[in-house]
């Protein structure tokens, strides 16, 4: 037989006025159910007449129906009164009787008394999950100095997807694939799977563990799984190709005062606006750089805060090395042009890739192959971007994909666009594009690889950029016969 719980014996108490409660308000009800109405009716006279006036002449039948009416709704509203209070009185005790259960059973180790749930999906396209788990514990004042007490517990899982390596995997994302380049089949045979797949996403981790204690700073679930595949494929004549499935994205960088020597304000004077690109060529004409205006105005701004004496110390440090960037940033601009994303469809690579010596990884100024659905592009490789993304555009490839395209919209989420570039079929000399040109190489290089299939043929970029207002032709003024002074006689006879 277990001892009683002497922790129990407050609560035992607490219940015992409810049971007390039950059996009062039970036998109040039944005296009222059995209480004798005549009797009520006298007490009632007696108040109306009063115990000490002189009995008078009254109509003592219609005084008894008066007042027993009246005892009656009387009756009527104290015993609903006290079945609602009895029906509360019978809540309370099993409420407080299961709390006694619960205290009174024997604790386990780590016992959960409670657990509370919540998923929710943050704005980063993570479900996050949620559970506030309950055990019994000690005393509060031996509670509040353990920091075990009270404890939070984070945890962030994810799998790493593995590439894509068939052509049933890579007809997942475009079934017209092999349609559209017959011999790619025969490629896919000896693909191997790029390291830079497993470089990419190795950036992708390294970001997420470095932002992981600001949970709705981590890497988005979508911008995690964007990248489908990036095979290396060569064909039997020894022609590489990097072959990468992802979305796309949108880069609005560059700039060229020989072709666009005026832009807009708002990107002149941006303190965001890219004005280079990774693909750039020696300058063509003595026209100025648009956005040299706008760098040199933050020149002298930088100049004017690093002398005031009162710019902190931790400040004058970063405006140096502002001055710097600055310097070197206006000077490249005076002697070099970029491409234009909004005019020039080029693509995008990670910059990291960009950079290596891997002869499979494609360099500024490659020509490449983009296929979306049955159209196929031609284009260049003209940019690098961050080294944990991939799938990325100009804003004028992006808005042919997608007329709803801008800086802030992608053209394609899904992973539907793939991605062909040549390694090692740059212009040894650097040039404006010609997207004629472009397209006649690209041609080319897919024939190397087995042509395009019956149907397909690359696209035919326009050039879209405004050109210059030639000035109008002078007219050179009519010569007119001087007035000679008339000889004849003033009557007009000769």
């Amino acid at each position: 037989m277990s001892s009683p719980n002497p922790n129990n014996s407050g609560r035992r108490d607490s219940l015992s006025w409810l049971g007390t409660g039950f059996l009062l308000l039970g036998m109040a009800a039944i005296g009222l159910c059995f209480t004798s109405v005549p009797g009520k009716i006298k007490r009632g006279i007696l108040e109306l007449t009063g115990r000490n006036t002189p009995p008078q002449k009254i109509d003592q039948a219609a005084l008894e129906k008066k007042i027993t009416a009246e005892l009656d709704e009387r009756h009527r509203k104290e015993v609903a009164s006290l079945q609602a209070e009895l029906t509360s009185l019978r809540a309370e005790k099993s409420s407080t009787q299961n709390l006694q259960e619960t205290i009174a059973e024997p604790l386990r180790a780590n016992q959960v008394l409670g657990k509370v749930t919540d998923i929710r999906k943050m704005r980063s396209e993570i479900p996050f999950k949620s559970e506030v788990q309950i055990t019994r514990g000690g005393i509060a004042s031996i509670e509040r100095e353990d920091d075990q007490s009270y404890t939070s517990f984070y945890q962030l899982s994810f799998r790493l997807p593995q590439a894509a390596t068939t052509m049933q995997q890579l007809e997942k994302s475009n079934k017209n694939l092999t349609k559209i380049i017959p011999g790619l089949p025969a490629l896919m045979a000896n693909a191997k799977v790029s390291p830079w797949f497993d470089e990419i996403y190795q950036e992708k981790v390294n970001r997420i563990r470095r932002d992981a204690n600001s949970l709705n700073q981590v890497l988005t679930k979508h911008n995690l799984y964007d990248c489908e595949t990036i095979l290396h494929l060569r064909s039997a004549s020894g022609r590489k190709v990097f072959l990468m499935q992802s979305e796309m994205d949108v880069v609005s960088d560059g700039s060229d005062g020989d072709r666009l020597p005026k832009m807009p304000e708002s990107i002149v004077n941006s303190a965001n606006y890219q004005p280079f690109t990774s693909y750039g060529w020696p300058k063509q004409s003595a026209v100025p750089n648009p956005m040299v205006v706008g760098w040199e105005n933050r020149l002298r701004t930088a100049r004017v805060e690093l002398a005031d004496g009162s710019t902190p110390a931790a400040r004058k440090t970063w405006l140096r090395e502002r001055i710097k960037m600055l310097e070197t940033g206006i000077a490249d601009l005076k002697n070099r042009s970029f491409l234009i994303a909004e005019y020039d469809p080029f693509i995008v690579i990670p910059v990291n890739v960009l950079r290596s010596k891997d002869e499979f990884a494609p360099d500024p100024g490659d020509y490449a192959v983009v296929i979306y659905g049955d159209q196929i592009y031609p284009s260049f490789v003209g940019d690098g971007g961050p080294t944990f993304k991939t799938g990325e555009a100009s804003l004028r490839l992006a808005k042919q994909l997608n007329a709803r395209a801008t800086p802030y919209q992608r053209p394609v989420s899904d992973l539907k666009v793939t991605y062909l570039v040549f390694p090692g079929s740059a212009e040894a000399k650097k040039s404006p594009p010609n997207y004629a040109v472009w397209r006649e190489k690209c041609a080319q290089l897919l024939s190397e690889i087995g042509g395009l299939g019956p149907g397909y043929e690359l696209h035919t970029w326009q050039d879209l950029l405004p050109k210059p207002i030639p000035p109008s032709p002078v007219t050179p003024p009519v010569e007119t016969s001087p007035i000679v002074p008339s000889t004849a006689p003033a009557n007009g006879v000769r």
